[in-house]
C-alpha cells in the first residue's frame, strides 16, 4: 500500500465520548481516501509536535458506533503521515475489580463485532497481519506510566468490542466474563487493526464509564456522559504527557507487521 503523506502530522488523537473538543486547532481539515471522506480532523500544536484530532463520532457525537468510515478515518490519518495514534474509549466493567472513573490500558482484545470492514486487504494478494500484541507497547508504557502519577490505572485488561449501538445483555457480560474479558467497548475493532494494517502504531486509554450490563441497574447514556465530564480533565492530562514523552525515534516493531505480512 503506497503511502502519500502530505506530512501535517506525525503523531494523532482518536477522541471518543466526551472527548469532541479536546485540543484547540489551527485548522481543520477534511482529508479524501479511497473509501470516503474522514470525519473533520484538526491540526494542532503541542510542545512543537504537530498533532491531528479525529473525534470519532463526529463534532456533534452524531454518528453512531457501527456507522462510523473506520477504513477512511484511518487512511485519513495514514495519508497526513501519522506515525503514532493515541485513542480513548468510554467502557463498560466486566472485571467486578473495575470501577468508574477508572482508568485502564488495554494489553489485548477479543473482536465480537458483526457488520464492519475490519481490512484494508479485500483483494488478492492475501495479506495476513501478527497481531499477537495488538496495541503498540511503546506507547502503552508511556500511557501507564503518565496515568500512575495522576491516579489508578489497570495496566493489564483485556478489551471486548461489540458492534452496539446497544449495550450488551447480562448474559453477553457473563459470557465474556467467563472468556477473559475485562472492559466492554463499542469502536475500539476496527481501529486497531487498520492502523497495524498501515504500519502505525496504537494503543488506547480507556476510562470505565459504567458498570456493564446486569451488574449495577439499568444502563443510560447519561450515566456515560457524566462520568466523562468527570474524568475528561484527568484523560486530558494523560493524553498531553504522553504526546510529549514519546521518543522521537519508535523502537516498537508495529511498522514491520505489513511488510511481514506480505512476504507470506
Amino acid at each position: 500500500m503506497r503511502k502519500e503523506s502530505e506530512g501535517r502530522a506525525s503523531v494523532a488523537v482518536i477522541g471518543g465520548t466526551g472527548l469532541e473538543d479536546l485540543f484547540k486547532s489551527s485548522s481543520n481539515i477534511n482529508v479524501g481516501t479511497p473509501y470516503g471522506f474522514s470525519h473533520e480532523i484538526s491540526i494542532c500544536e503541542i510542545q512543537k509536535r504537530t498533532v491531528a484530532f479525529l473525534p470519532r463520532h463526529g463534532r456533534k457525537h452524531d454518528i453512531p458506533p457501527h456507522k462510523i468510515n473506520y477504513r477512511a478515518n484511518m487512511y485519513a490519518l495514514y495519508r497526513l503521515g501519522v506515525e503514532r495514534i493515541i485513542a480513548t474509549n468510554a467502557v463498560g466493567a466486566i472485571n467486578l475489580n473495575f470501577k468508574p472513573g477508572d482508568l485502564v490500558v488495554p494489553h489485548d482484545l477479543i473482536d465480537f463485532t458483526k457488520h464492519r470492514h475490519l481490512t484494508f486487504y479485500d483483494d488478492a494478494p492475501v495479506i495476513h497481519i501478527d497481531f499477537t500484541e495488538p496495541y503498540c507497547p511503546e506507547i502503552r508504557k508511556i500511557l501507564v506510566k503518565e496515568a500512575k502519577e495522576i491516579g489508578i490505572v489497570h495496566d493489564q485488561a483485556v478489551y471486548v468490542c461489540t458492534e452496539g449501538p446497544r449495550f450488551e445483555t447480562p448474559a453477553e457480560i457473563n459470557m465474556f466474563r467467563a472468556l477473559g474479558c475485562d472492559v466492554v467497548g463499542m469502536t475500539g475493532m476496527p481501529e486497531a487493526v487498520l492502523a497495524r494494517e498501515l504500519g502505525i502504531c496504537y494503543a488506547t486509554l480507556c476510562f470505565v464509564s459504567n458498570m456493564a450490563a446486569g451488574i449495577a441497574g439499568r444502563l443510560t447514556y447519561e450515566e456515560v456522559s457524566e462520568t466523562s465530564k468527570i474524568v475528561m480533565p484527568k484523560v486530558r492530562e494523560i493524553i498531553l504527557k504522553t504526546i510529549i514523552s514519546l521518543p522521537e525515534t519508535k523502537s516498537c516493531q508495529c511498522s514491520s507487521a505489513a511488510k511481514l505480512g506480505r512476504q507470506q
